[in-house]
């Protein structure tokens, strides 16, 4: 199955971009899959073997998304890849535990940055398209968190 693939340009300097992927308070700021959602929870602990906990939270359902793994590659600013594993029953994300997500942040000539974002090993198609959506969601987030 292919994986999902997902590149977005930021007028942002690279190492911001990455501070946002990789500090708490900024995490906080963005990571949330549907515009007024909010995040909840973010943890870091940014070296390989390291873990991080995210939370999402959807007020209008008063329910909690939680994803967690752990670092595999930490080179800042232009690399991370961890894991990925829905905490909980989210039955609508069963066949995503086990994935893997890669970023890259790329500099720009111009002072911007692209980030490519790279997530593999989905057991369906329908559960890779609903990362999709998430994932665009959260790049628009930041985006405006970056502005």
């Amino acid at each position: 199955m292919p994986d999902l693939v997902l590149t977005r340009r930021f007028a942002a300097p690279r190492e911001r971009v990455f501070a946002a992927w990789t500090h708490p308070e900024l995490l906080r700021r963005w990571w949330a899959a549907v515009g007024g959602w909010s995040t909840s929870r973010a943890e870091v602990d940014l070296r390989p073997e390291g873990r991080y906990r995210l939370s999402m939270r959807n007020p209008d359902e008063e329910a909690e998304y939680t994803v967690a793994g752990e670092y595999v590659e930490v080179i800042p600013p232009e690399r991370l890849v961890y894991t990925w594993t829905w905490e909980g029953d989210a039955a609508i994300m069963a066949g995503s535990g086990g994935t893997v997500v890669e970023v890259d942040f790329v500099e720009a000539a111009d002072g911007a940055t692209e980030v490519r974002v790279i997530h593999r090993g989905f057991g369906a198609e329908a559960v890779r398209d609903l990362h999709g959506e998430g994932w665009t969601g959260c790049l628009d987030n930041l985006d405006r968190a970056l502005a």
